[in-house]
């Protein structure tokens, strides 16, 4: 059985990304989308998501080269000029050598869980901005702070099914949570066009996959250089899903294992 849930990141940095990812949902194929809450358009992000239940909507925490929840002062460790830190090796080694660092990471990272919660949406999943949760110490304390606020699903960024990919399965689903079997994104991140979308569906295996994009109607403040999002809009309007795939988001799996 092909299960799938196709997301949509950074929902809620700007509207060229709201407009996108409603658009997809509307008139695509595209099934979750992963909130910014601390981002530029994060309220008109809220208020399409309640328009759309059928929209799975998860927490995409930003912890680099972004927006904090909580005031500068009180992450003072983890930014530079009023924002996160945007080198992740730098950033890296603070929160794992710096006390200071960690102590502001561990409530940066709750800071954001309470806005969501605020948010009343259902938390359908959680990952990160650049995937910064494959770092040990915010993978540690997203685990511990999530799951008093009901985090069930957690993704494992690797397209390959090397021995990291399936040691990092067995430890997050050892904590009880649901992690896709195959993740597809990384390798053409900001360029899944019709072709590669529809090529990663003709050859999808048996299990859960999570395909996740970056759809927004073009480039916007914050946005990365060389990314095709309007192509990756397209994509999910053109595609077509086999018939016999089980389609939703995390929660609509939550018993797969």
């Amino acid at each position: 059985m092909k299960s799938l849930v196709i997301t949509a990141d950074d929902f809620g940095a700007a509207k060229e990304v709201n407009d996108a990812v409603e658009t997809a949902h509307r008139h695509g194929v595209l099934t979750a989308a992963s909130l910014m809450v601390t981002g530029a358009a994060a309220a008109d992000a809220v208020a399409r998501a309640k328009a759309m239940p059928s929209l799975r909507v998860g927490l995409h925490l930003v912890l680099v080269d972004g927006t904090a929840a909580l005031p500068v002062s009180q992450v003072a460790s983890l930014v530079r000029g009023g924002r996160f830190d945007s080198n992740m090796a730098r950033a890296g080694a603070a929160m794992f050598f710096r006390p200071k660092a960690r102590r502001e990471l561990a409530r940066e990272i709750e800071a954001q869980f309470q806005a969501f919660a605020a948010t009343g949406l259902a938390l359908d999943h959680v990952n990160t901005h650049k995937h910064f949760h494959l770092h040990p110490t915010i993978a540690a304390l997203t685990i511990a702070i999530g799951r008093r606020y009901g985090m069930k699903a957690l993704r494992v960024p690797f397209e390959t099914d090397h021995w990291p990919a399936r040691l990092l399965r067995r430890r997050y689903r050892a904590q009880g949570l649901l992690v896709p079997d195959r993740v597809y994104g990384l390798r053409r991140s900001g360029a899944m066009t019709e072709e590669r979308l529809a090529a990663i569906l003709r050859t999808l295996p048996d299990g859960l996959s999570e395909i996740y994009l970056h759809p927004a109607t073009g480039a916007y403040p914050g946005s990365a250089p060389g990314y095709r999002y309007a192509e990756e809009l397209q994509a999910l309007q053109a595609v077509e899903i086999p018939k016999d795939f089980r389609r939703g988001g995390f929660a609509d799996f939550a018993t797969a294992k």
